[in-house]
């Protein structure tokens, strides 16, 4: 996994963002000197390689009055994991969902989904709908509401020399 000028130079200019204007790339690609397809091209070039994960929007929750946000966390029977984690994920209320390994004895979860609300009884009727969802395969959870806002970055480049 390497890259080479005009990469370093892509994820410099897209590491504090994309610019908020109709066609953001081919406003970094012009300001690169670049084709709009070449950049497409050298993004989905360093996906595929692993150097980027994804280009993904971060919002600030709470300047969008979504001031209540709960990781909800499930334990749910390995068996249908599988199947009903995509259907969590695609519900239009959670942001992210990912399963991860339980650390028993002290956390029985293994099944993660962000939601988001304006209050808290907004959070907990979403909450409502997964546990219908799960139904006979949830034997437990729990919902860990955020306190503060963190600073929300991505990939970032080491100066060279630094």
């Amino acid at each position: 996994m390497s890259i080479d000028a005009t990469d370093r130079a892509i994820i410099e200019a897209l590491q504090s963002g994309l610019p908020l204007v109709p066609a953001p790339y081919a406003e970094v690609a012009k300001k690169l000197g670049l084709a709009e397809s070449d950049l497409t091209a050298r993004l989905a070039a360093m996906k595929e390689s692993g150097v980027i994960r994804r280009i993904a929007a971060a919002p600030n929750h709470y300047k969008l009055g979504m001031t209540a946000n709960g990781m909800t966390v499930w334990d749910v029977d390995d068996a249908v994991l599988a199947e009903v984690g995509p259907k969590i994920g695609a519900l239009p209320f959670v942001t992210h969902s990912y399963e991860r390994p339980r650390a028993l004895p002290d956390w029985p979860y293994n099944l993660f989904a962000m939601v988001h609300g304006s209050s808290r009884d907004e959070v907990e009727e979403k909450r409502q709908q997964i546990v219908e969802l799960l139904g006979d395969a949830l034997r437990g959870s729990d919902t860990l509401y955020s306190t503060r806002i963190l600073k929300k970055t991505g990939l970032r480049l080491r100066k060279k020399g630094g």
